[in-house]
């Protein structure tokens, strides 16, 4: 469309109010050579990490063969072997290798692998800087080449340049062992959606132009095509709103618990809010319309809206439908679910009666220390992973009465101070499941589980897990770093509002508690995520090997203790995040493990967005801080890429939002230019296309312009996506620059009072 006076004149008004927009163009000349110029002037003051030692010790554990080859089962061989599929990067093959070995193979010490495909030839062939994104494989159930039910034929594999969010996405056949050469389903780069309804049909959520993409820039329309047609000639079968984050259809087959096949289709209307509608259907109408199987088949009824609050989630079990809450529900007057819980009702008599004529059941009611993590389910059993008191325990549940209810069976004797975590092998075929568990200072262990075994109360089969369920340890990661003299305690501050904060601290058992230990404290507070213990080998390696202290804040924000912790710090309630990290650096210095100058603030994405809080309004609370993929720039967050997403946790700032409470919480706009900022370095990606690279860039630029003596440092990666690094050598690069620059800063740091 042509531009208009006013048009002009509103960009021109723009760019007076905020003369750095032109580095919101991602890839122009002008924002690339100010990264290639920062990128210099930051090596130059704090030196090329290339070489030195914690580069080499992190890269030597990112490229190492000692690491758990975590699997994901792709079907049987004609001749019933279970076969797993990893994707392998080493020295050798950076960006992966796409590979599979057999069940009785991989528990050796030395499986038998075989390449299906290498991202690195491929990448070389195309002339592409391919990183992979995961594979999307046509269900066994409604694939006629699957042998019965045994094989996985084809998978939708997706591909990004460079790291970003939006790929490629290329069929690939298993049959042949290389990519669909007739009629294939490929795609070209988008963010898009894509899901086979069945081995000639596939839902299609992409970009067909800007009326096709929410505001958010995700698909807005679903799509059904069928092979051998035209993309563009398939017809729109669900559209949403501009205004909605996403939309989405799938097809949830639980005919293996006997139940049906549930067609569902949902509009994300915000981050944590959403409309689902579902039916029932016969497996003839996941085939193309003119498929002779159809013929004869009545059409399916009509989409059902699901009767549950936006903010809670559905899924489907057996006979059985899951609602997950986040805030109190009261579908039956009088009866009330409290927010964090797990309820089911018979799924049938929901969709067709409503929800004042169900049966409810409970599986899960949090406590005000309690949440539920997730779950998985196996052929016979639904396991629950609960925190308690941000430590670890599994829950475990039978499916009974031919899928119709769930009887508890037993459940971890004592939460603990590690993550274990649970994921089935094969929900259709078998009990058996993955029990993954680490902590601070002990390496992964990958172990093979059997869900029966809490049922019959056997005894348990390995000596070095008291679990019952637990049969052995199949892979184990070796110890990256020394952590034979550390120590694991969790403590709690105080926050300003009187809310008890805790945080997890390593640190060696002998530390002098005299204030000059270089602490590091890290901190995420959004999105519900859970931060909790887990083996992290180079943050062992670059900051706890070398005698400092770290520091994880379960801050406000997360999902610690359920949608309750999480919802306490939204939008103009969201200060109370930035309270409770100060108040655990606080808590720090109080307890003279380290005094401000020895302490040091780390965080990425939403992580990023506290550090800059911590930067402007907490200055004198920290000795150096690392401020990755950040969002800094809280008026025009939701103009930037996905930014429009994430209004239902910081606020609309076209609204009055931004006059009642975003303005504060925007470090762009809280630049003092008589404050003394401690030493900062900001890193980001220009191939990020989740948080905008331009929050980092405008937020250099302008502390570089107001006072050029601060400390402020830049650096860029060209590639690399959300995570900031596209392959081991990149991720050594940055992780080493981060770590060194604030390890370096904090020992200066020593002599100060």
């Amino acid at each position: 469309p042509k531009s208009t006076a006013t048009d002009t004149a509103a960009a021109n008004t723009e760019e007076m109010e905020d003369p750095y927009t032109y580095l919101e163009e991602v890839e122009s000349e002008e924002s690339l050579n100010f990264a290639r110029s920062a990128n210099d002037a930051c090596l130059a003051a704090l030196g090329d990490p290339t070489g030195t030692p914690t580069y080499e010790r992190v890269l030597a554990v990112l490229e190492s063969n000692d690491r758990i080859p975590y699997v994901r089962k792709y079907g049987n061989t004609d001749d019933g072997e279970e076969v797993l599929f990893n994707l392998w990067k080493d020295a050798d093959h950076p960006k992966g290798l796409w590979r599979k070995t057999m069940m009785s193979s991989y528990k050796t010490d030395e499986p038998d692998w075989t390449t299906v495909l290498d991202i690195d030839a491929l990448a070389e062939k195309d002339g592409i800087s391919w990183v992979w994104k995961g594979s999307t494989a046509l269900p066994r159930s409604r694939d006629p080449l699957s042998n019965d039910g045994q094989r996985i034929t084809r998978s939708l594999l997706s591909l990004s340049r460079g790291g970003s969010d939006a790929t490629h996405v290329k069929e690939f056949d298993f049959l042949t062992g290389d990519f669909v050469e007739e009629n294939p389903f490929n795609l070209p780069e988008a963010k898009s959606r894509v899901r086979y309804k069945s081995r000639d049909v596939l839902t299609v959520g992409t970009d067909f132009g800007p009326e096709s993409l929410t505001d958010s820039g995700y698909p807005r329309t679903v799509r059904e095509w069928v092979r051998g047609t035209k993309l563009e000639d398939a017809p729109i079968v669900f559209e949403g709103e501009k205004a909605d984050v996403s939309i989405g259809t799938y097809c949830d087959d639980q005919r293996r618990n006997h139940g049906a096949i549930y067609e569902v289709r949902y509009r994300t209307l915000t981050f944590y809010t959403s409309k689902t509608w579902a039916r029932k259907i016969e497996y003839e109408h996941l085939l193309a319309p003119n498929d002779p199987l159809r013929e004869g088949v009545e059409e399916p009824g009509d989409f059902v809206e699901l009767d549950v609050q936006d903010d809670a989630s559905v899924d489907f079990l057996g006979k059985m439908m899951i609602v997950s809450l986040r805030s109190d529900w009261e579908p039956i007057e009088g009866k009330i679910f409290k927010a964090g819980s797990l309820v089911y009702a018979d799924a049938d008599t929901f969709i067709a009666k409503g929800k004042e004529s169900c049966d409810y059941k409970i599986l899960f009611e949090p406590t005000d220390r309690t949440a539920f993590e997730t779950y998985t389910i196996t052929k016979n059993y639904f396991i629950l992973s609960v925190m308690d008191n941000v430590k670890s325990r599994l829950v475990f549940y039978k499916i009974d009465g031919e899928g119709s209810f769930l009887s508890l069976i037993g459940k971890d004797e004592d939460a603990q101070i590690r993550d274990n975590s649970a994921s089935a092998i094969d929900s259709v075929e078998t009990d058996m499941f993955w029990f993954m568990t680490s902590s601070y200072t002990e390496p992964s262990s990958l172990c093979l589980a059997d869900a029966s075994k809490v049922e019959t109360g056997e005894a348990p089969s390995s000596s070095e897990f008291k679990q019952p369920y637990v049969l052995e340890k199949i892979k184990y990661l070796p110890p990256q770093y020394d952590a034979s003299d550390l120590v694991v305690d969790q403590r709690f501050a105080t926050s300003d509002d009187g809310t008890l904060i805790p945080y997890f601290l390593v640190m060696k058992k002998d530390t002098v508690m005299d204030g000059n230990t270089p602490t590091l404290l890290y901190g995420y507070g959004g999105f519900e995520v859970s931060l909790g213990p887990r083996y992290i080998g180079t943050t062992g390696i670059a900051w706890l090997e070398r005698g400092g202290a770290y520091v994880e804040a379960n801050i406000r924000g997360g999902g610690e203790f359920g949608p309750k912790w999480h919802q306490a710090a939204l939008k103009a309630n969201r200060n109370k995040c930035f309270e409770d990290f100060s108040s655990v650096a606080r808590h720090l210095i109080e307890s003279k493990l380290c005094k401000a100058s020895t302490l040091a603030a780390r965080g990425g994405s939403n992580g990023g967005l506290l550090m800059g809080m911590m930067y402007t309004l907490y200055p004198d609370l920290f000795g150096a801080i690392h401020c990755a993929v950040p969002l800094l720039d809280m008026k025009r967050f939701n103009t930037l890429l996905a930014g429009a997403s994430w209004m239902a946790e910081y606020g609309n700032p076209d609204t009055e939002d931004w006059d009642n409470f975003l303005n504060k919480y925007s470090p762009y706009h809280k630049i003092d230019p008589a404050a003394k900022y401690p030493p900062i370095l900001f890193t980001t990606s220009t191939r990020d296309d989740r948080v905008h690279p331009a929050h980092a860039r405008k937020m250099v630029k302008k502390l570089w312009d107001t006072n050029k003596d601060w400390p402020v440092h830049y650096y860029e990666n060209i590639e690399g996506g959300h995570g900031g690094a596209a392959d081991a050598k990149q991720s050594a690069f940055m992780t080493s620059l981060a770590f060194d620059f604030m390890w370096e800063t904090l020992l200066k740091g020593r002599d100060q009072d």
